[in-house]
C-alpha cells in the first residue's frame, strides 16, 4: 500500500463524517441551547463512539460545522452566480447566510469560547464573507441588477440585523419578507 493510500480516508469513513456533519448542522440549527454530543449521535443514528472517532471533542465538531458553513457561503456565491442572474443569486445567498446564522444557535457558547481563544479566525471569516458578497454585488453592478453605491459591509450589516430580530427557523416567513424588502432596496431605481 502506498503512503497516499494509507492516508486517504476510506469512502465509507468520508460518507460517515459528511453525514455526521450534516446532522450536527441540522441539530445545531434547530436547538435553543447547545445539544449534547450524545443527542447529535442519536439523531445521526450512530453510537457516541462513532461521533467521537470523527470529532474527538465538541470543539472539533463545532469547528468542522463552522468551517463547512463558511465554505458553503463562499463557494455558494460563485455557484449561484453561475446559475442565476446576480440579483437572484444575491437573494438566494441571503438564505444561505441565514442558515449559517441559524446554525450558530446550538453552538454559540462553544463558538464564542473558540473565537475568544483564537481557535477560530473570526476576522478571516468576515473577510471571506465580505468577499463573497462583493463578488455578487460586482456582478450585479455590471449587469445593472444591483445598485452601485451599496457595499458588502452594508449588506452584511443588514443581514445581521434581519436575522437578529427574526431568528431562523422560528421566524422564517418574517425573515423572508424582510430579505425581500432588502432586495428591493438593493435594486437600482
Amino acid at each position: 500500500m502506498t503512503d497516499a493510500e494509507m492516508r486517504a480516508p476510506r469512502a465509507d469513513a468520508t460518507r460517515n463524517r459528511d453525514q455526521l456533519l450534516a446532522v450536527a448542522t441540522r441539530v445545531f440549527m434547530s436547538a435553543d441551547a447547545e445539544p449534547s454530543m450524545r443527542a447529535i449521535a442519536r439523531e445521526a443514528g450512530v453510537g457516541i463512539a462513532t461521533l467521537y472517532r470523527h470529532f474527538p471533542t465538541r470543539e472539533s465538531l463545532v469547528d468542522a460545522v463552522y468551517r463547512d458553513q463558511v465554505v458553503r457561503l463562499t463557494t455558494g456565491a460563485r455557484e449561484l452566480l453561475g446559475r442565476l442572474p446576480p440579483a437572484a443569486a444575491m437573494r438566494r445567498w441571503m438564505d444561505l447566510f441565514g442558515d449559517w446564522i441559524a446554525t450558530k444557535n446550538g453552538m454559540l457558547d462553544t463558538l464564542l469560547a473558540m473565537i475568544e481563544s483564537g481557535e477560530i479566525a473570526h476576522a478571516q471569516t468576515g473577510a471571506d464573507l465580505l468577499a463573497a458578497i462583493t463578488m455578487i454585488l460586482d456582478a450585479g453592478r455590471a449587469a445593472g441588477d444591483l445598485r452601485s453605491d451599496v457595499t458588502a459591509e452594508d449588506v452584511a450589516a443588514s443581514l445581521i440585523g434581519i436575522f437578529t430580530v427574526t431568528p431562523r427557523p422560528k421566524h422564517e416567513a418574517k425573515a423572508s419578507r424582510l430579505l425581500n424588502l432588502l432586495m428591493d432596496g438593493l435594486r437600482p431605481a
